[in-house]
């Protein structure tokens, strides 16, 4: 691990499960913290804001500022912006995204007749009227954006349905397709961690609990992988899986220590 010079870590099933801090996981980040070791957390959560996700960690005792927080709803909306601007959308999700959305400067349609996009994430508050609205902005010619694509996430009751479900009603319901997927493991996720790391592929490392979009992302895009063993995959997963990660932890902290060790930090 000596090359590696910065982390991009996964937060559900890695920093916290629900609302609820992983054990030794905020104690993990404050060592990096500490050691000046650059970091940025990339998530595939689009249902939070920047905003709603530092206050979440603040809750947990962690402090850190809102540009070491990257979410799909993020990079979704520095898409939109960049390549879409003046377009209207029409956001399928929990509030957040909106409030993500607005944040960049997009443009939230009035009604979702008028949309350009549909933006669609997890909505954990879903409603019969929220999906058909959902539907009407695709119906009336709006093109679909996800902002990921993963089946589940790790929550206090279990696994969760998660950004998938509400794709597949949607596509189903219109014969439409997604025409962009934001998640990760896309190059555009990984993009935008690096920009704020300041470092090359080869000198990061992926850490999460997803064998598809964490250890995928990093094997994709010439990173380092680690996957810890406190969110969706098991060792079982890891045995029978295609794209190896180069390393397994129990958790977030023991893969710290790993690292400080083997760089011989006191």
């Amino acid at each position: 691990m000596e090359s590696v010079k910065g982390f991009i870590i996964d937060l559900d099933g890695t920093v916290y499960t629900g609302q609820q801090a992983i054990s030794g996981a905020i104690e993990a980040v404050n060592i990096l913290k500490s050691l000046h070791i650059p970091f940025v957390f990339l998530s595939n959560r689009g249902n939070y804001s920047r905003a709603m996700c530092r206050e979440k960690l603040n809750r947990m005792g962690l402090d850190v500022e809102a540009d070491r927080i990257l979410l799909s709803s993020t990079v979704t909306a520095a898409f939109l912006q960049k390549h879409y601007p003046g377009e209207a959308v029409w956001p399928f999700g929990d509030p957040g995204l909106e409030e993500e959305l607005r944040s960049h400067n997009v443009v939230i349609a009035n009604e979702p007749e008028e949309a350009k996009w549909l933006v669609i994430t997890l909505h954990e508050s879903l409603t019969y009227e929220d999906l058909n609205k959902a539907f009407r902005a695709v119906r009336h010619g709006a093109r679909i954006i996800a902002t990921n694509e993963d089946k589940m996430f790790p929550t206090e009751q279990g696994d969760s349905i998660d950004v998938a479900g509400m794709i597949g009603a949607i596509v189903h319901a219109t014969g439409v397709e997604v025409s962009h997927v934001m998640g990760k493991p896309s190059a555009m996720m990984a993009g935008a961690a690096l920009t704020v790391l300041g470092l090359e592929p080869s000198e990061c490392i992926v850490v999460g609990d997803s064998m598809t979009s964490d250890i995928g992302l990093g094997s994709k895009h010439g990173m380092k992988t680690a996957l810890v063993l406190t969110g969706n995959a098991t060792q079982q997963d890891v045995a029978h899986a295609q794209q190896q990660p180069d390393y397994v932890s129990d958790d977030l902290l023991q893969l710290v220590h790993a690292y400080t060790a083997a760089c011989g930090y006191r």
